[in-house]
């Protein structure tokens, strides 16, 4: 399966997130904690060049916390200031007015040496689809400033948005790049929900998925699904095992008792997204130093 995904309507958004970068101090960019690197536009780092960078790693709740910390260390490592939130929560929250103050200190003492005191730092907060941008800002603010949804694209426009005294944030609709170079890349932004499920296949998306789980947490399967390790028969015939196990556990049947594949793969996909098998990351540091 070859996943692309960009829509007329994402030229645009970057066309004016560029006539918007001279306007601000800093760049607060989310990421899927899931999937720190590969929910990363590649394009902000050009965009971004001079600015002070902020990575959030959102979701976090989601992902497994020895990654989310390897994570944050390997940001640290790149430049980037890091704080880890669940952004339905509110944890981690708390930190960011510290350390945006931080990152922009440069720039404060720049203002002070003007004479300009109190200018409020603007900082534009960016991130692919259905990364969490609006309900980060939502909660921030302590109230519902934009819409938010869980789906891609909900966000449409740029939106102003002064949180206080000292900080004012630029909303940005979720802008992907025009071509997945890697298809890893493009697989698991699919498997957290930021490209558009109509244009997937969902049941060759799910036997992916299935197949990194096998390798990575066998034991959440077994626990979940009752699929047992070391199944015999070629890679194909396990994954196929797996996913009848799958139909036949959350009881995904059609006329005749026949296993309904479609429908098992899509509770399979959802279990994951929702969190329901608990805190899987999908891609590990290591990967990024040996490429």
């Amino acid at each position: 399966m070859n996943i692309q995904w960009y829509p007329g309507h994402m030229t645009k958004a970057k066309r004016a997130m560029q006539e918007d970068l001279k306007l601000i101090d800093l760049i607060i960019e989310i990421v899927d904690a899931r999937i720190p690197y590969s929910s990363r536009n590649p394009d902000i780092d050009e965009l971004g060049k001079n600015k002070a960078r902020l990575i959030l790693l959102n979701k976090s709740d989601l992902a497994s916390e020895t990654w989310n910390e390897a994570w944050a260390k390997w940001f640290l490592q790149q430049g980037f200031y890091v704080v880890k939130v669940n952004s339905k929560s509110g944890a981690g929250l708390k930190q960011i007015h510290s350390v945006v103050q931080e990152a922009c200190k440069e720039k404060i003492e720049r203002d002070r040496k003007r004479g300009i005191i109190n200018r409020p730092v603007r900082a534009m907060v960016v991130g692919i689809p259905n990364v969490g941008k609006s309900t980060f800002i939502n909660s921030f603010a302590g109230k519902a400033c934009t819409k938010t949804g869980n789906k891609p694209g909900v966000t449409k426009g740029n939106q102003w948005i002064r949180l206080n005294k000292s900080l004012e944030l630029l909303d940005t609709p979720g802008i992907l790049w025009p071509r997945f170079e890697n298809q890893e890349v493009g697989k698991r932004l699919a498997f957290i929900g930021s490209i558009n499920d109509e244009i997937l296949n969902k049941e060759e998306l799910a036997l992916d998925l299935l197949k990194f789980m096998m390798a990575q947490y066998p034991q959440v399967l077994k626990e979940r699904y009752g699929i047992l390790e070391g199944s015999e028969g070629t890679q194909e015939q396990v994954l196929a095992k797996g996913m009848e196990q799958i139909a036949k556990s959350r009881q995904c049947l059609l006329k005749g008792n026949e296993y309904d594949y479609k429908k098992a793969a899509n509770l399979f996909i959802d279990d994951y997204r929702s969190g329901r098998l608990g805190r899987i990351t999908l891609e590990f540091p290591k990967e990024k130093d040996e490429a």
